[in-house]
């Protein structure tokens, strides 16, 4: 049995809500998944306050599923490249907050001191600059916990090396796990080949080049499993290739937000999988489980088997919206299934619709000076 959990993004209560509904915690937060193999395919950090807390509990429960032959895979997604390398723009307040102790104001002021020695070197007409002003500016940016946040995140820190001991990509049975997304243009790599590349490509960072990890068509950013056109025949015989070469049936994605359901494409060749657990994109419960009788999703205590062909999926997003009848997003996703086919024009213009475009909070990372 595999159980696969979508991005978490800080929201802790909601992560407890999807993983007592897989049957793999009790009410103590303890594991009873047996030997249940759970994969959560990254994306922990950010957006929320409990980034810390939801991976704190991740490395406990990983050592009790062990002892009971079960197995916690937990994958790097791009919001934990990001952290790592600097990039904090969406690390919430409640972030550094979890992070800060009596000797944060303290630390605080060592990297102020820094801060200053650094413009004084730097920064033109240096002496007529209003500093407390600038100081009030500056705080916003490094709160309390900043420091520890980022000792904490570098590779020799805490969180860096829990990173670093992680896997971009596996496949367990004949399934692939993996945040973004495997594209043509890093299919030839083997799976622990593209871990390697971005471990690698996040130890020497420079945030002038653009790596395997923050390249719109890598691993942790790629996006055209999730948003090509199914009917693009040139695509679907380019993802069966990459099936084909990875000897699997299907590649289990997260990193692009589906309004609440588990959704198969391309005949369940592919299930997006980031469903929106967090209460910041609308704290919905589905999650996919896959056993030896198929791909089942998991709506809290409803369950509900994912269609093996395309021309069935009416019918399940129909299943679906019962059990989350305030869902708009889903009643939108219906209507545009049964609206009538719009003749498009070709767009010759190398676009990469499977990208990064249409999310401002999706930009290639790079780091806050």
């Amino acid at each position: 049995r595999v159980i696969a959990i979508g991005d978490l993004h800080g929201d802790y209560g909601r992560y407890i809500d999807v993983m007592e509904s897989a049957g793999l915690i009790n009410k103590s937060g303890k594991w009873i998944g047996g030997k249940t193999h759970l994969v959560q395919t990254g994306d922990i950090t950010d957006r929320g306050a409990d980034s810390r807390k939801i991976i704190d509990h991740l490395v406990k429960l990983a050592k009790q599923a062990k002892k009971k032959g079960g197995y916690v895979h937990l994958l790097i997604g791009n919001h934990e490249t990001m952290n790592v390398v600097g990039d904090l723009r969406y690390v919430s307040d409640g972030e550094f907050q979890a992070f800060a102790t009596r000797n944060s104001p303290r630390l605080q002021n060592m990297q102020w001191d820094r801060q200053v020695e650094w413009m004084k070197a730097n920064v033109p007409d240096f002496e007529n600059l209003d500093m407390d002003a600038y100081r009030l500016e500056w705080e916003k940016t490094v709160p309390l916990g900043w420091v520890e946040h980022r000792s904490a995140w570098a590779f020799s820190g805490q969180y860096g090396k829990w990173v670093k001991g992680n896997q971009v990509a596996i496949q367990i049975n004949d399934t692939i796990f993996l945040h973004g997304g495997i594209s043509e243009k890093y299919c030839k790599f083997s799976l622990q080949s593209l871990t390697e590349q971005v471990i690698a490509a996040m130890e020497n960072y420079d945030p002038s080049i653009t790596t395997i990890m923050d390249d719109p068509w890598g691993p942790v950013w790629y996006r055209g499993l999730a948003r090509e056109e199914e009917s693009n025949e040139v695509f679907s015989q380019t993802l069966d290739n990459i099936l084909t070469r990875y000897g699997a049936k299907r590649i289990v994605i997260g990193h692009t937000t589906t309004g609440g359901v588990v959704w198969p494409r391309f005949d369940q060749r592919v299930v997006a999988n980031d469903t929106g657990i967090a209460n910041h994109y609308g704290a919905h419960k589905g999650l996919l489980e896959l056993t030896s009788e198929g791909a089942t999703a998991i709506y809290g205590d409803k369950r509900i088997p994912l269609p093996k062909n395309n021309d069935e999926r009416e019918d399940y997003l129909r299943a679906v919206i019962e059990v989350d009848s305030n869902n708009a997003q889903l009643k939108q996703r219906l209507a545009r299934m049964l609206a009538p086919p719009v003749e498009t024009p070709v767009d010759s213009t190398d676009g990469n619709s499977a990208g990064k475009s249409g999310e401002a909070d999706e930009a290639v990372a790079k780091p806050i000076p």
